[in-house]
């Protein structure tokens, strides 16, 4: 067998990482962790025990802690180009660095587009899920290779359908109808949006609307990025005040910032349901299986 015929090697920053793991059994990937030492000045050095000349390479690497990982990430990319891989791909289930998207205030970098344009420039091509689009609609706009968008939408639903008797789905915003509207519409219940005010990263209002008719369901609030909590949390705290039954917080991206695990819990959350675009002990929906057929649709083109 030639080595162009050779199984992709999925190159894992998060070693035995169970989604890299299933990926790798489920494609026919042969997994390759990616060392990486860090050294007393906080430089770092990258290291892939692996012969990578005339093999296709997949970068497998959550993006939770973007400024620690960046330069090892698009440090791997290069070295597998330099060292004669066929193509380099990223699957990062979580995208760092989508929500400033705009310059709010004079001389801000808009910071999507600088990083999109680092890994414009390190991979041949993308995959992630749910990203946080907001001004820009479509990746296409920031980034300049083939990105596939993963949603995990009809996932959450079936969650919801097989686990929640008689839901409200609750969304933090207006920004939130796209998928709180299509996994409400999947899983066959109503929705309401909140109307939410932001004055800063950790101070935010939120404002219920009308729920006198729903109190014999069960909340769950929908968001695409739990980090800090403090929306969800007031939420609870709203609905529960109004004499709900303690809400399910479901997210797609469990960034978890700070202590909102514990703020969520303290506030009444009845459970924390995440995917496992981030590894955390809330996953619950698993997204292997998109991820997996739309990485198959890019490694199709490379052959």
């Amino acid at each position: 067998m030639s080595e162009e015929r050779l199984n992709p090697l999925l190159l894992c920053f998060e070693g035995r990482s169970p989604f890299a793991n299933r990926m790798a059994e489920q494609g026919d990937f042969e997994e390759v962790p990616v060392g990486l030492h860090r050294f007393p000045d906080g430089e770092s050095l990258v290291r892939v025990d692996a012969r990578l000349a005339g093999r296709h390479c997949v970068v497998f690497c959550s993006l939770r802690s973007p400024d620690e990982i960046l330069f090892p990430l698009l440090s791997v990319a290069y070295t597998a180009r330099e060292l004669g891989a066929l193509s380099v791909g990223l699957v990062a289930p979580y995208l760092a660095y989508m929500r400033q998207d705009k310059r709010f205030h004079s001389g801000e970098a808009v910071s999507a587009r600088p990083f999109a344009h680092l890994i414009s420039n390190h991979f041949d091509y993308l995959v992630t899920v749910d990203p946080h689009l907001h001004r820009y609609h479509r990746l296409d706009a920031l980034y300049r290779i083939p990105a596939t968008v993963v949603s995990a939408v009809p996932l959450m639903a079936d969650w919801i359908r097989r686990n929640i008797e008689k839901p409200l789905l609750v969304g933090p915003d207006q920004e939130s109808l796209q998928w709180v509207g299509a996994a409400a519409e999947l899983a066959n219940a109503p929705f309401i949006l909140l109307e939410k005010t932001r004055h800063g990263d950790e101070d935010v209002d939120v404002k219920l609307p009308e729920v006198a008719n729903w109190r014999e369901r069960t909340p769950v609030l929908i968001d695409d990025i739990l980090s800090t909590g403090n929306t969800m949390s007031k939420t609870v705290r709203g609905l529960i005040a109004e004499g709900f039954a303690p809400p399910v917080c479901l997210a797609v991206h469990a960034v978890f910032a700070g202590q909102a695990e514990a703020l969520l819990t303290e506030a009444g959350a009845a459970r924390l349901v995440t995917a496992n675009s981030i590894a955390h002990p809330t996953n619950a929906v698993d997204l292997c299986d998109p991820v997996l057929h739309a990485l198959r649709e890019h490694l199709k083109t490379r052959r």
